[in-house]
């Protein structure tokens, strides 16, 4: 995705005006003679998401208006800007004063830009941003770009998207930035693997372990792991047609480990990165797996089937057994993993879990200043018994229906010992309805909120 910002002097650029209810009447009394009884006569009212470009003598733009909300509003959207580019007239702009935040409006502008075109013509819009004073428009970019990676990812359907192109996505990646790149396959797998490889055998499309590394190995380590079930059937026990529709999104924790790859990369952090991606397609067949099979883990912990569906914390708890072996500082996984998440706490925001304070904090912190949002959710200890088997170490999914989210992360922990903090995010990573800088469609959630802490401790 080509960067939205111009290098041309502002005095070029097409001003956009912000204004609000509290500020349209001094906003308005100071426009040009001219223009007052456009804005008038076109019933501009500084409605929240209200556009109106105003013509100069000669018939171009002389300047936008844009309305939001009052600064003390209850419900504030940071993103509002990112609306501006279905609505612009192609052009240069800039901003001629500053919206609520400067910063998270310009990258709010930038991902309003992204556009899926990959099977018809999908027009991008041929606006511009003159970046605003203090605004780094280099990181900006780099996270515009990152989502773009991920939204493209996403929305690409499965019949394009199977685990061979997920892992060819990865090595295109890694061959990038310089990453050295390894995928198993094959006997290693259901050797090394085997809930990676039960998941996935049923698929004609082989199940496989995407691993690369970037960076000095003298410095901090951290792993990002990354659900990448390329489409989800629900196996045996099979979804409904309305259930496996968007299905196609079920590798987004995949999707946003690499677009997080990608942005500490190209920032050049002072880590060691390792990307683990577990990518299957959980299929039906005649030897697909069944609900009470029993299977040993490559941890050791032997696993009852209490529900196919339950798939993506399988394979995500070898990856993480595996990426835990290595000790490493902060050991990070990303899925899109239980409807009970969606439930509790809607598409918009996914909970995360971890039992380091400080860790908490932070990606509180940091969610809330990059409008990424995030809700932390306990890992109760008293749900862990839920998970008990009569025949095995463990059951993937507890009978009961109750806090479907939690015993899922408690799954997971089962399978992390040795790393410094860890912290696991349920994420949707879908956008149902279009909002201003978040079109429908596959979505970027928690990576630029992990790219940030990450930045803040690595820089």
């Amino acid at each position: 995705m080509p960067s939205i910002f111009e290098t041309a002097p502002s005095s070029a650029a097409i001003p956009i005006t912000f204004v609000t209810k509290a500020t349209w009447d001094a906003i308005r009394t100071a426009l040009p003679a001219p223009a007052r009884p456009f804005a008038d006569a076109n019933g501009f009212a500084a409605k929240p998401g209200k556009y109106l470009a105003l013509p100069a003598a000669d018939g171009s733009i002389a300047q936008v208006l844009f309305a939001l909300e009052e600064a003390t509003s209850k419900a504030v959207d940071p993103f509002r800007p990112g609306a501006l580019p279905g609505l612009l007239p192609p052009g240069v702009y800039r901003f001629d004063n500053a919206p609520h935040d400067t910063r998270l409006a310009s990258l709010a502008f930038a991902l309003g830009c992204y556009r899926f075109g990959r099977y018809r013509k999908n027009d991008v819009p041929e606006v511009r941003l003159v970046p605003p004073d203090d605004v780094d428009a280099a990181d900006i970019t780099r996270m515009a770009d990152a989502a773009a990676l991920a939204r493209d990812l996403i929305n690409t359907p499965s019949n394009d998207m199977g685990p061979a192109e997920l892992a060819d996505a990865a090595r295109e990646l890694a061959a990038r930035f310089g990453a050295s790149f390894d995928c198993i396959t094959g006997e290693a797998l259901e050797q090394g693997f085997p809930l990676i490889h039960v998941v996935g055998m049923a698929s004609t499309r082989l199940p496989r372990l995407i691993d690369f590394t970037w960076g000095d190995p003298a410095h901090p380590k951290v792993t990002l792991v990354g659900k990448g079930v390329c489409f989800d059937t629900g196996g045996l026990d099979l979804k409904p047609s309305s259930g496996m529709l968007i299905m196609k999104k079920d590798m987004g924790g995949a999707a946003n480990v690499l677009a997080l790859a990608q942005m500490v990369m190209d920032a050049k952090l002072k880590l060691r990165l390792r990307v683990l991606i577990p990518a299957v397609e959980n299929a039906v067949a005649g030897n697909a797996f069944r609900p009470l099979d029993i299977f040993r883990s490559r941890k050791g912990v032997t696993v009852e089937i209490g529900n196919t569906d339950a798939e993506g914390r399988l394979v995500l708890a070898d990856a993480l057994a595996l990426a835990d072996e290595e000790r490493p500082e902060l050991l990070v996984d990303l899925g899109t993993l239980t409807g009970a998440a969606r439930v509790a706490l809607g598409p918009d925001l996914p909970p995360f879990y971890t039992n380091d304070e400080t860790l908490a904090a932070d990606v509180a912190a940091h969610a809330k200043g990059e409008n990424d949002p995030l809700w932390r959710m306990p890992l109760w200890p008293a749900y862990d018994a839920w998970l008990d088997s009569k025949t095995a170490d463990i059951n993937n999914a507890p009978s009961g229906g109750f806090a479907g989210s939690i015993t899922c992360a408690l799954f997971l922990q089962r399978f992390v010992e040795h790393a410094g903090q860890w912290l696991h995010v349920d994420i949707y990573g879908w956008t149902p309805s279009a909002k201003p800088g978040r079109p429908e469609g596959g979505e970027c959630q928690a990576a630029r909120t992990i790219y940030k802490l990450l930045s803040q401790r690595y820089a």
